[in-house]
């Protein structure tokens, strides 16, 4: 009598029945997503997408990967994982939108040591929305079990975006000088960053759970660690038909000190106000509780800024009324000034009277 092979699988951990029936319950979730350009269902060895003719006279495509970090830790102490996939789409897409790229298509992996069909396709669910919110299609993915690899109940994800824009409309700060000003988006919170800091401040230093009322917070700890990172594609998409954008920096790991010299010219620096904008209750909470240095909570978090625009200052009122308009929180938080010396720091934050 024939050997049973893929009952000597399960029995090393992976159950290929499993992962069938997975892919059996999220195709509708994915199929939702597809928009024009896509030319395979789910289930295929490769996703298909075609760029259309004549729509680009010079296309550049604009590539970005990413996963979510140590907040997935979070969402499986809270046992929901329906908004983490939001989180994974986001931490993407917003770095390819600030290049002037359009968002195409969008690929997971998510590995696990032992499939669990209901957290998987609460995963994908959220990966779903976030190319909803963001308006790429989810083309494809991998899930991979790796059973002696992860400890019972944790996973990883990680994906990849692609996404397109003209050669001529790139943004590169290139066109950033001096005198243009510097708008900050609100975040939505903590966003995917900053979470191993995050975990021993209030797990190991403070014993909470992420059950706990977090009377500053107004709410539970775990509802506001799994806040979802905002997703800036469309509305941006959305500005740039209409304005010129010098420069958009997103506000990840290493927040608005690291990230803004990534696209500043030579000559130029940042000079940021401190207090101008609104942060959320999160950030000082914190600061206050782990103690931590200001000059720390600006290279860790994005402390209430999850996107930076740079403009002609005489496009300040248009382009705020706008992003206003589109659900953005705009706030107006500093300006680019002449970098004089070398040595000098490429952003300097300082707090007003």
């Amino acid at each position: 009598m024939a050997e049973d092979k893929s009952s000597r699988y399960s029995e090393s951990g992976v159950d290929i029945d499993k992962g069938n029936e997975f892919v059996d319950r999220i195709k509708s979730m994915v199929s939702s997503t597809f928009r024009g350009g896509v030319l395979t269902g789910i289930g295929g060895f490769g996703g298909l997408y075609a760029l259309g003719g004549g729509r680009y006279k010079d296309p550049v495509l604009v590539s970005s990967t990413d996963g979510v970090g140590t907040k997935l830790k979070i969402a499986v102490m809270c046992n929901k994982h329906d908004t983490i996939g939001i989180d994974l789409v986001a931490m993407c897409v917003n770095d390819i939108v600030v290049c002037g790229a359009k968002p195409l298509f969008f690929l997971d992996y998510f590995a696990v040591g032992s499939l669990d069909v209901d957290v998987a396709a609460d995963v994908v669910k959220g990966i779903a929305e976030g190319c909803k919110i963001s308006k790429c299609s989810l083309i494809g993915g991998e899930t991979a079990e790796m059973p002696g690899h992860y400890m019972p109940g944790d996973y990883d994800l990680a994906g990849f975006v692609v996404g397109i824009a003209e050669r001529n409309k790139l943004i590169d700060g290139s066109d950033i000088k001096v005198g243009d000003v510097i708008i900050g988006l609100a975040s939505s919170g903590l966003h995917s960053n900053g979470y191993s800091l995050v975990r021993k401040i209030c797990f190991e230093e403070l014993g909470l759970t992420v059950d706990d009322q977090v009377q500053e917070l107004g709410g539970t700890l775990g509802e506001e660690l799994l806040k979802p990172t905002r997703i800036y594609a469309d509305s941006l998409m959305t500005l740039k038909r209409h304005f010129k954008i010098s420069g958009l920096v997103h506000i990840t790991g290493g927040g608005i000190i690291d990230n803004i010299p990534r696209i500043l010219p030579q000559e130029c620096k940042a000079v940021i106000n401190g207090k101008g904008w609104k942060v959320q209750p999160i950030f000082r909470f914190l600061q206050e509780k782990g103690n931590i240095a200001g000059e720390e909570m600006c290279r860790t978090f994005n402390n209430g800024i999850g996107m930076v625009l740079i403009i002609d200052a005489s496009l300040v009122e248009d382009v705020t009324q706008q992003l206003r308009a589109l659900g953005e929180i705009p706030y107006v938080i500093g300006e680019i000034a002449k970098n004089k010396g070398k040595e000098g720091p490429l952003v300097e934050i300082y707090t007003a009277p």
